[in-house]
C-alpha cells in the first residue's frame, strides 16, 4: 500500500518513512507543496500525511485544491502544538484526521491504518460510535444529528478513543495526546477529564481497565 508525506522537515519525513516502511507502506516523499498537491493528483495512494506548513504552497491550500478536484484519498494532517486554527481549518478543508508536534511515530501508523480500513478509498469524516456520531469535519460529537457540548480536551479524548477501538490507551498516552503541556505522572487531569466526559455522553462510553487505562466502551 502506498502512502504520500509531504513534509519540508527531512528529520520528521525520515522518522515518519522509517516507522511505515517497517509496517509494510511503500512511502512516497515530497517536501515542497506544488510537489506534493502534483503527485497525489497524478498517482494513486492509499493515504496520505500532509504538513500544513509546506513551502511553496501550503498545506491548507494544498488540500482544498484536492477536495476541490475530487480526491477521495484519506489525509491526516499534522499540525504545531498549540495551533488549534489550524486544525479546525484542515478538517473544514477536508482532512480526515490530524496530529499535533510532536507525535510518536507508531500512533501516525495506527491512524493511517484506521483511515485506510475506514475509507477503502473515499474519505470518511463521520464515525459512528454506540448512539453518538463523530464528526471530523465539524469537530463535533453529535447525537440523532444534534451536536453534543464538549470542550476541544473532551473532543479530543473521544476522538482518540474512537480512533483507537479495541486498544487500551494508558493515561500517559493520553496526556501526551490531549495536553499542549507536560503533566506530572501523577496529575489527575486525565481521571477529571475522563469523569467529565462520562457525564455528557454516558458513564459506559469509557471503560476503565485498572491498572492499564482506558478504553472505548463496548457497546459503541
Amino acid at each position: 500500500m502506498r502512502i504520500l508525506v509531504g513534509e519540508d522537515d527531512d528529520r520528521i519525513a525520515d522518522v515518519l518513512q522509517s516507522a511505515l516502511s517497517r509496517s509494510g507502506f511503500e512511502v512516497c516523499r515530497e517536501s515542497e507543496g506544488e510537489a506534493t498537491w502534483f503527485r497525489a493528483d497524478s498517482e494513486s495512494f492509499e493515504a496520505i500525511i500532509l504538513d500544513l506548513g509546506l513551502p511553496q504552497m501550503d498545506g491548507l491550500t494544498v488540500l482544498k485544491r484536492w477536495r476541490r478536484s475530487g480526491l477521495a484519498t484519506p489525509v491526516l494532517i499534522l499540525t504545531a502544538r498549540g495551533q488549534w486554527e489550524e486544525r479546525v481549518e484542515g478538517i473544514e478543508a477536508g482532512a480526515d484526521d490530524y496530529v499535533v508536534k510532536p507525535f510518536h511515530a507508531l500512533e501516525i501508523v495506527a491512524r493511517i491504518r484506521a483511515l485506510i480500513r475506514r475509507s477503502k478509498g473515499v474519505a470518511t469524516p463521520r464515525v459512528p460510535f454506540g448512539k453518538y456520531e463523530l464528526d471530523m469535519r465539524t469537530m463535533q460529537v453529535t447525537e440523532d444529528g444534534l451536536p453534543m457540548d464538549l470542550t476541544p480536551q473532551e473532543f479530543r479524548l473521544i476522538t482518540y478513543l474512537v480512533h483507537n477501538r479495541g486498544r487500551v490507551v494508558s493515561q500517559l498516552e493520553i496526556t501526551e495526546h490531549i495536553y499542549q503541556q507536560d503533566f506530572e505522572r501523577e496529575s489527575n487531569a486525565v481521571e477529571v477529564l475522563v469523569a467529565r466526559l462520562r457525564k455528557r455522553l454516558g458513564r459506559d462510553v469509557v471503560k476503565t481497565r485498572r491498572g492499564f487505562g482506558y478504553t472505548l466502551g463496548e457497546e459503541t
